[in-house]
C-alpha cells in the first residue's frame, strides 16, 4: 500500500491520490492528472513570473489555478488560488516538510488552509496552498503582513520582537485576546517543531466579517532541519533572546506578563498540545519525507519537548 500525499491516507498501488484528497479540491473534482512541469521548470517558470505576481520570498513560488475540467493544476500570473512550492535546490524536501508541519499544526486547532502535496510529471513532490486572501469569485481580501503594519520591509523583517508583535495585535485586533490565545499557541508549536523563522511577513491580519483578526496560518516549517548550521530558535526575539529559550520565557514571561493569559489559559494549551505529541511522532513516521529527515524532525521534537514540559 502506498499513501496519498494530500491526506497522508493509505491508498491502493494503482491510485495516486485518494477520493478524500481530490475532493478536497474540489468536490466536482473526479481525479487529478500530474502537475504537468519537472521541479526544474517549476523553478525556471517562477523566476520568470517573479516580477509579476503578488507573491515573493527566498523560496520558488508559483500562482496557481485549479482546472476541475481538465482535472489539473495550471501556472497563471493572474487570478491564482493557489500557491505551488517546487522543490528547492538549495534546502532539501521543503514541499515534504512543509506540508507535514502544517498537518502538524492542524492537530492542535492552528487554522490552515487546504493545502497537500502534488506529484509533478518527473515524480517530484510539489506543495499546494489554497490561498486565504481571495474570494470565490477572486475578489482580493484585504490583508496586511505585521511588515507592513509596522513599516518595516522585507530586508528589515528580523527588525522587531514578539512583544512588538502583541502590542500591533493590541491595536489593530478587532478582539486582542482571541488573537493572542492563538499565537500563544502558536508560538509554542513553532518552537516545539524548529521553526525558526517567524519573522514579521509571516504574521498576517486579515479583514472579514467586519473583523480583524490573525490570517491562518502559512509558511510554517521545521526549518532546524533544512537549514545547515542553525543558530537561532526563533526568528524574532523574545525576552531579549533568540536562542537557549526556557520554559519560563514561554510561559511566565510572554503567555502571562507580555499576553496576559490566565493560569487556566495557558494551562489548557499546553494539555493540548502536549496530549498530541504522541500523534506527532505518528504523523511523522507516515509523511513523505526521507528516514533521514524524519529522524531529525523527531530529534528536534524530543529536545524542545523537554524544555517545554519539563
Amino acid at each position: 500500500m502506498k499513501r496519498c500525499p494530500i491526506t497522508y491516507e493509505e491508498i491502493p498501488n494503482n491510485q495516486t491520490y485518494s477520493k478524500k484528497g481530490i475532493q478536497q479540491l474540489s468536490r466536482r473534482l473526479t481525479d487529478l492528472k500530474v502537475f504537468n512541469y519537472s521541479k526544474e521548470e517549476q523553478i525556471e517558470e517562477a523566476h520568470k513570473r517573479v516580477s509579476k505576481m503578488s507573491i515573493q520570498g527566498v523560496q520558488p513560488k508559483l500562482s496557481g489555478k485549479l482546472n476541475v475540467n481538465d482535472k489539473t493544476f495550471e501556472i497563471t500570473t493572474t487570478g491564482g488560488k493557489y500557491i505551488l512550492k517546487p522543490q528547492n535546490p538549495s534546502y532539501p524536501e521543503l514541499p515534504e516538510n512543509e506540508d507535514l508541519t502544517m498537518k502538524l499544526a492542524a492537530l492542535i486547532d492552528i487554522e490552515t488552509p487546504t493545502h497537500g502535496l502534488l506529484y509533478s510529471k518527473d515524480q517530484s513532490l510539489t506543495y499546494f496552498i489554497k490561498r486565504f486572501d481571495r474570494t470565490i469569485k477572486s475578489d482580493k481580501i484585504h490583508v496586511e503582513d505585521f511588515a507592513q503594519l509596522s513599516d518595516q520591509s522585507r530586508n528589515t523583517k528580523y527588525s522587531s520582537s514578539m512583544e512588538t508583535v502583541v502590542k500591533m495585535m493590541n491595536t489593530f485586533c478587532t478582539f486582542p485576546a482571541v488573537e493572542k490565545l492563538k499565537l500563544f499557541n502558536r508560538t509554542l508549536f513553532n518552537y516545539l517543531i524548529g521553526n525558526e523563522d517567524m519573522h514579521l511577513k509571516n504574521f498576517s491580519i486579515i479583514h472579514m466579517d467586519n473583523h480583524i483578526k490573525l490570517t491562518p496560518a502559512y509558511d510554517f516549517l521545521n526549518t532546524t532541519i533544512a537549514l545547515k548550521n542553525p543558530q537561532e530558535e526563533l526568528a524574532l526575539p523574545l525576552n531579549g533572546k533568540k536562542r537557549n529559550m526556557k520554559r519560563q520565557d514561554f510561559i511566565s514571561y510572554f503567555g502571562q506578563e507580555i499576553l496576559g493569559l490566565s493560569t487556566q489559559a495557558i494551562d489548557t494549551i499546553l494539555n493540548s498540545l502536549e496530549h498530541e505529541i504522541p500523534n506527532f511522532d505518528d504523523l511523522i513516521e507516515i509523511s513523505f519525507l526521507s528516514d533521514n529527515m524524519k529522524n531529525k524532525f523527531k530529534e528536534i521534537l524530543d529536545s524542545r519537548r523537554s524544555i517545554l514540559f519539563s
